[in-house]
Order: C-alpha cells, then structure tokens, then sequence
C-alpha cells in the first residue's frame, strides 16, 4: 500500500498566514448550515491572524442565479463575517485550462467519449449485481491524437485516471487519521467537461483544488458530507505537484429527532431568520455553539469573544442539534441588551410588513413606548405585530372575554363605568402608570371588589381584546385618555 502525506502548507519554502476559504454554490437559499461553516471559517482565519476568502462557485451556469449569490453576499454581510477577497470561479475559467492541459499531458487525465445512456446503463448493472458502482474507463487508454480528433466532432468528459488499488491517507483536525482505498472512489471521476480541445468546463473536485492552491488556502474546514471529496482532491494534488492544505470536517447540524436538518423543521434559510426576527448577533452566538464547545459554562458571546476563544480541537465530531427554544432564548437575551431607539428602528419593518404601520409615515415616539412595554416579552421581532396589534387597531372580540371568574355582565358592565368614571376624572398632565395604578386600584372597592381582578381583568381586554397583555396601567399610559376611555365605552356597549 502506498501513502500520500500531508505536506507543510508552503510556497516557495516561506511558510505562509492562514488562509480559510467559505466557497458556496449560488444555486439556491443561503443555509444555516453554510452559516456555520462560513462562521468556522471567520473565526479560526481571525485567530490565527489570518486571512477569510470567500469564493463563490458558480462554475454550474445552469444552475447559479444571481439572485442566490446576491443572498450569499447579504446573509453573510448581515451577520458581520467580513471577508478579505472575494472571488468567483466564472471569472476564473482561463485559468483553469492550463492545469487541465498539464493533467492530460502527464497521462494523469484523458478524454472520455461515454455517452450519459452508456453510464446510466453500466450503473444500473452494477447495482442489479450489487456491485460498488465504479466507472473505470476504457477510455483511459486512447492515445491523445485520437481523443482529439474526436473532439472536433463531439463533447467529451475530462477524467482523472484514478490508480487502482491505492491508499489514501490525511489527518482530519477534528477526526484524525482518515484512509481510503481509491477503488472505492467510483472509479475514474470527472474533472472537467470539454466542449473542444481549447474550452474546458471545470466540475467541482477539479475547480476546487487549483482555487485552493491559487489562493494560498492553508486550512479547509468545511461539512462532514465533503469527507468523500477529500481523497480526490488529494489525488489531482499529488499529481499536479500541490501541498496538501489541513482539513477540518465540521459535524452535521441536526434536528431534534436526530435526523438531517431540513425544510420541514422550519426555517433553513439565513434570510428567513432575519425575517422571522432573529438578530445577526443571536444567530452568530447560536451557530457557533453548534458542534463547538468553549469549555465553560457560559453561552452568551459576541462576535470578538468568539474570536478569542475559537479553537478547531474543540469541535465535535458527533452532529449538533439544532435547538430552537435556545435561539429563542438567545434572541431574546440580545433583544432585552438592545437599547429602546436600536430595537424601535429595527422593529419598524415588522410593523410595516404587518401593515399596522405606513412606510415613513408614524410616530416615533408612540412606537418607542409600544416597544419598551414589549421588549421584555419578546423572543422574536416579527412578534410585536401579535403582541402589539391593539395599539395600532381598534380590537375585535367577544364580550365573553370580558368575564373575570364567575362575574355576570351586569358585575362587569358595573365595573367598567367605575373605571370610565376613575380615568375620565384624571388630568392628562397626570396621565401616567404610577397614578393610574395608584388611583384606580383605590376606586377598586366602589366594584364591589373581592379581588382587584374584578376591576382589571375586564379594563385591560376593553383596552387590548386579548386574553393576554401587559397590565392595564403601561397600556393606559400609552394609548392615552382619549383614546382609553374610546374603547371603555365600546365594550358596555358589547354588554348592553
């Protein structure tokens, strides 16, 4: 058996600065699970004094949307992962065809002339006989004059010869030691398409190991579900005489029951997050506490904390679940730190797409005392719409609602005069929640009163129609004297 080792990440005999690379594919929504994997990337780049590249692959014109980059570039801006450079492999084309010229000429590549029914045929074979499937061209043997005289009237597929019987080793940063043998590779994998003998299209295990060497990356931490790349990577590097860079393959992110996270446990998307009302900054805590652990108890960290304590021999090898009532409980955790005109701004949106709002056309400062009220409350943004929707509209409900225990709708109807009477009496100058408390719970007794629920219960659903608020008194301050007293008098007249 032979070994191909890991070399010293060098050029030139200098050793060189770290180099992490976040190298996604535009070809749909930016996951959470890239997310980390860009945050991983960030972070051990940062510690280590290094450098953070981000390259987009949109080799696959098919398939890549701008659109999709677009979201790549805003999620990963959103969550404040600066990149150093940022590359795109469409841009990068030329360049890849002189690595692809030097594989053909040292025999490590040939021209395969398959067509897609020949392969779909021999894979189908090979599973009816359970057999591995392996595509181990005959191809490999036709000399380059002829290879090329066929590409002048067809498209051919450019091989990596693969040897046979061949092992191949690499130290995993998080898992160690990993072997494979290279007759479990699947035989003679694809490099590149050729549409004639001078325009090459590079595919994915190809482009990727000459952007690697090109763009000095030292450290490639990337998803566990890339382990099998890996060797062919290694390959294609032996033979065009590259270091091998350092792995590091990151655990899976999990859903609650163990399976692979997906659409139907919710949101994937960066994007739907920041619309559903997560904070960069809680999103960023929470992801990096997916398969890393600090070593401590605490959980709260922000973005340089991060930088200082990320360590790869911290990361687990086993998947992390992925738990939403702790995003829930980090959310709300940077929600309550926020200060009152911050949140406010970014609650705005929220009351705008709910169109409890128009677009630059509110009050300020009427908001900023509906989200001080809230803020406490909330674990998501875009839950001020649920939570606030009275202060914006007149509320619908039943009068059933207003019932406290075993009151009757004469009990009720009496109580609430007794606080129409109570506010109407008070001076707006005095309009404020330490008096209303103050002077309404004293007025209470005239409702003949056996509890203060008696009074308050059927006050605050007049005021909000809900089962559940924040208490009458911060609710009066803020609708004001007017405006309470409006809707005091619209729920006797839901009794009448």
């Amino acid at each position: 058996m032979k070994f191909f080792k890991s070399l010293s990440f060098a050029v030139g005999g200098k050793k060189e600065k770290i180099r992490t690379r976040f190298a996604p594919s535009p070809t749909g929504p930016f996951h959470i699970g890239g997310a980390r994997t860009a945050l991983f990337n960030f972070l051990f780049a940062k510690i280590n004094g290094g450098k953070f590249i981000l390259r987009i692959e949109d080799t696959d014109l098919a398939r890549s949307k701008p659109e999709y980059e677009k979201e790549i570039l805003e999620s990963i801006k959103w969550l404040g992962l600066s990149w150093d450079k940022l590359y795109r492999q469409s841009e990068r084309l030329k360049l890849y065809g002189g690595y692809i010229k030097k594989l053909l000429s040292n025999g490590s590549a040939f021209y395969c002339f398959h067509s897609k029914e020949f392969l779909d045929k021999e894979y189908d074979e090979q599973i009816k006989n359970k057999k591995n499937p392996a595509h181990f061209c005959e191809f490999r043997k036709l000399p380059m004059d002829d290879a090329t005289r066929r590409l002048a009237k067809e498209i051919g597929i450019i091989r990596f010869k693969t040897p046979l019987d061949f092992e191949i080793s690499f130290t995993d940063l998080i898992r160690g030691k990993i072997s494979f043998n290279s007759d479990t590779l699947g035989g003679d994998f694809s490099l590149a398409k050729a549409e004639s003998p001078e325009e090459f299209i590079p595919l994915y295990n190809f482009a990727v190991v000459i952007d690697d060497y090109e763009m000095k990356i030292s450290h490639i931490i990337r998803g566990e579900e890339h382990i099998s790349n890996t060797p062919k990577q290694i390959l294609i590097q032996r033979d065009l005489n590259f270091p091998m860079p350092e792995y590091a393959h990151l655990p899976l992110i999990l859903a609650p029951d163990r399976s692979k996270l997906s659409k139907r446990h919710g949101a994937t998307s960066v994007i739907e997050y920041r619309e559903m009302g997560y904070l960069p900054e809680a999103l960023v805590n929470f992801l990096a506490l997916l398969g890393w652990n600090p070593d401590t108890d605490r959980e709260i960290f922000n973005l340089n904390e991060l930088i200082e304590k990320f360590d790869l021999n911290k990361i687990q090898k086993s998947g992390a679940i992925f738990n939403t009532l702790k995003l829930d409980w980090l959310n709300s955790h940077y929600i309550r730190k926020m200060s009152i005109g911050e949140l406010t701004e970014k609650i705005i949106p929220f009351l705008e797409k709910e169109n409890l709002i128009e677009k630059e056309n509110y009050d300020f400062e009427y908001i900023k005392k509906i989200v001080t009220l809230e803020q406490p409350r909330l674990k998501r943004l875009c839950e001020i719409g649920e939570k606030a929707v009275y202060f914006f509209k007149i509320p619908e409900y039943q009068p059933e609602l207003l019932v406290w225990r075993d009151m009757l709708f004469k009990d009720i109807t009496f109580s609430l005069k007794v606080s129409f009477e109570t506010i109407s009496l008070i001076n707006d100058t005095d309009f404020n929640r330490e008096n209303l408390e103050r002077i309404l719970l004293k007025e209470a007794k005239r409702a003949k009163n056996k509890d203060k629920g008696r009074l308050l219960w059927p006050l605050r659903v007049a005021l909000t129609g809900l089962q559940k608020s924040p208490g009458p008194f911060e609710i009066l301050e803020i609708l004001g004297k007017k405006e309470s007293i409006k809707r005091i008098e619209s729920a006797i007249k839901k009794l009448i």
